[in-house]
């Protein structure tokens, strides 16, 4: 089994409630949505996946695509120092499209002692339900009609969250000033259909390397999440700040 990866780096998580942490990144090629304020930009079947070799100096060497799971071990153990890093982030793109490949992959870093952190756009829970036991954090986005231009997930992203629940998970909403307020309250609804305690972050757009929500819409809609939900929190995208991949 092979997949097509982007590329392969490390640096510090710069969304979520895991902000900061260190991870292996491996990006995967193509999504099945397109939401207008995606930041990867539209994804092909690349010719090579490009592997940062020292973190931070945009130095790459280039692996012919696709990779098999064997090239993925050995080109992240070769390049990264697998011990110093909090987890393996799989990212994308979406990950979850070429889930038969994370199905070889995942046991393979299990095995391995590696926590692995799935950042996902939570529309396939039938390709998330077989990984599940093998996932440790769920990065999980409900995309808002209006803000995301994707049309409505409102069925899909319920049945993801509640597979998605069997194991660690949190909540990303992307949002700017002109989100719809009744849309994010149904986003909330759902989250709390499921389970209260999911945590959810609430993450401003950013273009151009600012963020594209003002304060008193950031707490309002903070306080309309906490009025059904545990844990809620404003976090804008730390690792466009600081100029991390």
């Amino acid at each position: 089994m092979k997949a097509f990866i982007r590329e392969m780096f490390s640096s510090v998580q710069g969304e979520g409630p895991y902000i900061g942490c260190r991870q292996i990144f491996i990006r995967f090629e193509g999504c099945n949505l397109s939401c207008r304020y995606c930041d990867t930009g539209r994804a092909g079947e690349n010719s090579a996946c490009r592997v940062e070799t020292d973190p931070g100096k945009r130095v790459f060497i280039e692996i012919a695509n696709p990779l098999s799971v064997r090239d993925v071990i050995e080109t992240t153990a070769g390049n990264f120092d697998l011990g110093r890093h909090h987890s393996i982030s799989l990212t994308g793109g979406e990950p979850l499209i070429q889930a038969d490949f994370l199905g070889e992959l995942l046991p393979e870093l299990k095995q391995r002692g590696i926590r692995v952190y799935l950042e996902t756009n939570g529309s396939l829970h039938e390709n998330l339900s077989p990984l599940i036991g093998l996932v440790d954090i769920v990065s999980m986005d409900i995309k808002l009609p209006g803000t995301s231009g994707c049309g409505p997930l409102w069925d899909r992203h319920l049945h993801f969250l509640r597979v998605a629940n069997r194991t660690r998970v949190f909540v990303k909403i992307v949002v700017d000033d002109l989100s719809s307020i009744s849309e994010f309250e149904r986003a909330v609804d759902l989250i709390a259909a499921v389970d209260a305690g999911i945590p959810l972050v609430i993450q401003p757009v950013t273009r151009g390397g600012r963020c594209s929500l003002s304060p008193h819409r950031a707490l309002q809609l903070q306080a309309l999440g906490s009025g059904r939900l545990r844990d809620v929190r404003v976090i804008p995208q730390a690792h466009v700040m600081m100029n991390q991949l």
